[in-house]
């Protein structure tokens, strides 16, 4: 699968997410993710803001990925943290943060794509003309990979951005999403010929 890594290492792309607000980590590097996600419930605000700090850059960058819209996926994030404060009481803490709180994210922010595809279908039948994929260019990617990346749907966008950029497991996108392992790979494997397709076309 050597076109495809390659493909995947450019979807990857830096590690830092643009958008993301400044926050303060008082308690960085000095106790672990779990001892943190237990304080927070607790009612500590440094734990919360530390959680903020260390899974922000993720959690937008996730979202705007599978949205191609940096406002969207602001408010995506915003949403998804909020949505996990609320529910972090009962949190198993034998389980790890960051899947639980990435398939808050990516599932808000399929749910946010599908919703924006079918108001461009709308659009377009009643213009006569066909809806065309969002090229925003607003993921920290090159053009044509972040064209070639809007035209998948939601769902395949959705795996490849879980695998590739989160770098979670199957195993993991599979819990995230509620779907089987099988269909993640099944999905991942199509997502990626797609992007080759979508890439060759626009090869010298």
């Amino acid at each position: 699968m050597g076109e495809n890594a390659a493909q995947t290492a450019s979807i990857a792309g830096p590690p830092a997410a643009e958008g993301a607000p400044a926050r303060r980590a008082p308690w960085r590097g000095r106790i672990g993710e779990a001892a943190l996600v237990r304080a927070a419930q607790r009612g500590s605000e440094e734990a919360v803001e530390e959680l903020f700090a260390l899974h922000w850059s993720g959690a937008y960058r996730a979202a705007l990925l599978v949205t191609g819209d940096r406002a969207a996926a602001e408010d995506i994030a915003q949403e998804a943290f909020l949505a996990a404060l609320r529910a972090l009481p009962g949190f198993d803490l034998r389980r790890p943060l960051r899947p639980w709180l990435h398939r808050i994210v990516v599932n808000r922010a399929i749910d946010w794509s599908r919703a924006r595809a079918l108001r461009r279908e709308v659009v377009a039948d009643a213009a006569g003309e066909p809806a065309a994929p969002s090229l925003e260019r607003a993921a920290p990617l090159g053009e044509e990979l972040a064209a070639a990346l809007m035209r998948l749907g939601p769902e395949q966008r959705a795996v490849v951005v879980m695998r590739y950029v989160l770098e979670l497991t199957p195993g993991e996108i599979g819990a995230a999403l509620d779907l089987p392992r099988g269909t993640v790979n099944s999905r991942l494997r199509r997502g990626l010929d797609a992007l080759g397709e979508a890439l060759g076309e626009h090869a010298p």
